[in-house]
């Protein structure tokens, strides 16, 4: 495949400008960046005006559903979800049926993504056997099986001591825990955050402080084993104000993440009872955005990940105590930060790529792409004149449990671009 990309305007995570120039890629190596570029004989030149190339993104926090839950997503739907989106890579978590927690189930996933996905696809494998918290899971299986990430995402590995005793033997392997922190007998039904919302709807709530608790607790068990915790989607400001602290002594290997729902909505979105809004942890307030903004911002948070958990309609439709927790994001991720963040002034594109590209990869210890004469292609254009609408038939996800369903916002992903393969051209 060779492609010229006219007139482009490039991003990169050093710098809040944007190089104009021309990029040509023979055989998915970019081969010259130059102001101005004659194309070679048969070559594909595509007008890139007023549309910035970034390098591809990179999420850390994805649900696939598969093995057990393939009618609310596959790994073959959620990877077009992903190329739809611009990100040309993910991480799976491990809370399928059954769970992620051995090396055959490793492997059993990941040769699907081989069969069925047109980008690189990871795995995250169980600190417990089927997320129980009662006994390790096959750690040594899982990491001759290619496994960096262990983690009970879905749950809080409750046992302390069995965390503890997980910590220190899987550090000496250069793996890392990823924690959803929740307290459960303080999170209740996880059905919204506590507060004026939650007394006016009748619902019980979860209060801020069963996530802050479990923030200080695996940080402080990292502390204690030298491990390496990546603390998961944040929602509170003071979960953030906690995370800085820690990063603060220098002593202890914490990164965090925070992802897009927790930075754009808030419990009083959820109205009347709308299932799109139910997410765990629960959407809590303005002064929370505003303090996960500012730990994006400053470096609290090294990431962004959407966290996308699709789920059918029938399940959405229930009640709002009944229905399930989750968001989808893969689609709507990179368009919704433009829209609301980066057309505002909010930040740059420069924050974006360094919080959804580079880190993410850095965490999982993978070759970050960059836009540089030499380097392998892994981009993904977008166009800011052009808008997005979220309809069923925009979006690749089996499910479409988002709050941006039929709403159209400003910015659109117009061609990903993966090696010697254009993934996506619209």
């Amino acid at each position: 495949m060779n492609l010229l990309l006219q007139n482009a305007r490039i991003a990169s995570e050093t710098s809040p400008d944007l190089l104009s120039a021309d990029v040509l890629i023979i055989d998915g190596l970019i081969k010259t960046i130059a102001p101005s570029i004659a194309a070679p004989e048969d070559t594909e030149v595509i007008d890139c005006a007023n549309q910035v190339l970034l390098p591809g993104f990179f999420d850390a926090h994805v649900h696939f559903r598969e093995p057990g839950q393939e009618q609310k997503e596959n790994i073959a739907t959620g990877s077009e979800s992903a190329i739809n989106g611009g990100i040309t890579g993910v991480v799976m978590m491990p809370n399928t049926a059954p769970s992620i927690d051995s090396g055959a189930s490793v492997a059993a996933v990941l040769n699907s993504a081989k069969s069925n996905s047109r980008i690189p696809v990871y795995t995250s494998g169980c600190v417990t056997k089927d997320r129980a918290g009662k006994e390790l899971a096959a750690i040594d299986g899982m990491r001759d099986a290619g496994v960096k990430m262990l983690t009970d995402d879905g749950d809080t590995t409750i046992n302390s001591s069995i965390l503890y005793r997980a910590m220190q033997y899987a550090s000496e392997f250069d793996m890392f825990f990823a924690s959803h922190c929740e307290v459960p007998e303080l999170a209740g039904p996880r059905a919204l955050n506590e507060g004026p919302v939650s007394y006016r709807l009748g619902i019980a709530g979860s209060p801020a402080c069963a996530e802050e608790i479990i923030i200080d607790r695996d940080i402080r068990l990292a502390h204690a084993t030298g491990a390496h915790i990546h603390i998961q989607h944040v929602s509170s400001k003071m979960g953030m104000e906690t995370i800085r602290w820690w990063k603060s002594r220098g002593d202890v290997k914490v990164t965090a993440e925070v992802s897009p729902h927790h930075l754009l909505f808030t419990d009083e979105h959820i109205g009347d009872f709308d299932t799109h809004y139910k997410m765990n942890p629960p959407l809590r307030t303005k002064v929370d955005n505003d303090a996960l903004l500012e730990g994006l911002l400053d470096g609290t948070f090294d990431m962004i990940a959407t966290d996308h958990a699709p789920h059918t309609p029938f399940e959405k439709s229930q009640d709002f105590v009944s229905a399930p927790n989750g968001i989808t994001g893969l689609d709507t991720a990179v368009v919704s930060l433009y829209h609301y963040f980066i057309k505002e002034g909010k930040f740059g594109w420069d924050t974006l790529v360094n919080k959804y590209s580079a880190e993410p990869r850095r965490l999982m210890s993978i070759e970050v792409p960059t836009i540089a004469e030499g380097q392998p292609a892994n981009l993904t254009l977008f166009n800011t004149e052009a808008t997005s609408t979220f309809s069923a038939d925009f979006m690749k996800s089996k499910a479409q449990n988002t709050p941006f369903l039929d709403k159209t916002l400003q910015g659109r992903i117009d061609l990903v671009v993966l090696g010697n393969e254009i993934l996506l051209k619209r």
